[in-house]
């Protein structure tokens, strides 16, 4: 398929999404420039004084943001970055050479083996290595007994494309002493920490405590523009400003991400527990639904999610899932799956899509998405 059909494709899905009545969630691609643009005008004057001077370079609503972060997750300081991956790069990079070892050790699902090419190597000389291949976090006696040294251990929370799959408190706890006792320091791939306290049975400033560092991300659960922050103790962030700088990350204006930031704190943060609890209440409809579907096999993973977040397996092409879920969307108003992708690894004709149970999704009810199932296999089958 040429660049210009894929475009046609793309154009379809964002037109029938934006186009649904019935979402489980929106996301930024749901609006257009001009929707994103009006109601940030709109809403930014309740967290921050807007007749204040244009921030440059990170000096005002962008120092704020940094602030309020630290406090919220009471660390000493916080530094804001244009993407997750330069944060968590410099992090990295950081504690290689405080510690002197430039050995990370981290899941081979987690991001930067998945989804950054290689940048930690090719970026900044690191070597990363895998205490685990299983899909989930390293057990403590996993971590104790790895055979090679490591200067840092990086926990992703919740683990992403494990099916955002998060230990309990008690596992993430002796994860972290296990650490200790290699004289390792542990940094937090957050960038859904948001979520994760309802499974964890914690509070944000007790899940950070357990680290060393820890980065957020600020588009992915709180509807944020863009960009990311690096909190920990003073004298690391102080360093991680320097080498934000030498990547390319002192950008001259990031007020309107930084606002989107406030924004998402203020009133996406509060209501993460409810869509967490809410997605139990989707992920068990749609077993339900697609237990009596007739579909030869299927799969909600994990079952219940740990977050607001988890993956939807069914034995069929993702060609053939994507034009189910598009048509559904186009015919009905109700856009019940989006993209779906090949099992990494796995056979042919076996494809995986994430759902997510945002404020939308709190209108559905269990009824809601066995009809829902019922009307995207009709179209599948």
């Amino acid at each position: 398929m040429g660049d210009t059909d894929e475009q046609k494709q793309r154009h379809r899905r964002l037109t029938a999404w934006r186009g649904s009545a019935k979402v489980l969630a929106r996301s930024s691609a749901d609006h257009t420039l001009a929707e994103r643009l009006a109601a940030l005008a709109a809403d930014a004057r309740t967290v921050h004084d807007l007749d204040e001077w244009t921030d440059t370079y990170g000096n005002g609503v962008v120092a704020e943001l940094e602030r309020r972060t630290a406090d919220l997750l009471d660390m000493e300081a916080a530094a804001f970055f244009p993407t997750g991956t330069m944060a968590q790069q410099v992090a990295l990079r950081c504690w290689a050479g405080r510690t002197g070892d430039p050995v990370v050790a981290l899941h081979p699902l987690s991001h930067p083996e998945v989804h950054e090419r290689g940048a930690l190597t090719a970026v900044s000389g690191l070597r990363t290595v895998h205490p685990t291949t299983e899909p989930r976090l390293p057990t403590a006696e996993e971590v104790r007994d790895f055979p090679e040294p490591f200067g840092t251990l990086m926990l992703e929370l919740p683990l992403r494309d494990a099916g955002f799959a998060l230990p309990t408190w008690e596992e993430l706890t002796a994860v972290v002493a296990a650490a200790r006792d290699r004289d390792a320091v542990v940094h937090l791939d957050g960038a859904r920490l948001w979520e994760c306290g309802p499974h964890l049975g914690r509070t944000l400033p007790e899940i950070a405590a357990l680290a060393d560092s820890v980065y957020v991300s600020f588009y992915k659960s709180l509807d944020g523009l863009s960009g990311a922050v690096l909190a920990g103790p003073a004298t690391l962030v102080e360093q991680a400003r320097t080498w934000r700088h030498r990547y390319g990350g002192q950008v001259f204006q990031q007020y309107p991400a930084a606002l989107s930031a406030l924004l998402g704190m203020e009133r996406e943060l509060p209501r993460l527990p409810s869509y967490v609890e809410h997605a139990k209440l989707v992920a068990g409809a749609l077993a339900e639904g697609f237990a009596g579907s007739g579909v030869p096999w299927f799969r909600v993973h994990p079952e219940p999610p740990h977050t607001h977040q988890f993956q939807m397996w069914l034995p069929y092409g993702t060609e053939a899932l994507d034009e189910a879920s598009v048509r559904q969307a186009e015919e009905t108003g109700v856009t019940l799956f989006r993209r779906w992708f090949p099992a990494a690894g796995g056979p042919p004709g076996v494809s995986f899509t994430e759902v997510t149970v945002a404020a939308p999704g709190l209108e559905w009810t269990a009824e809601d998405v066995r009809e829902a199932v019922a009307g995207f296999v009709e179209r599948l089958v």
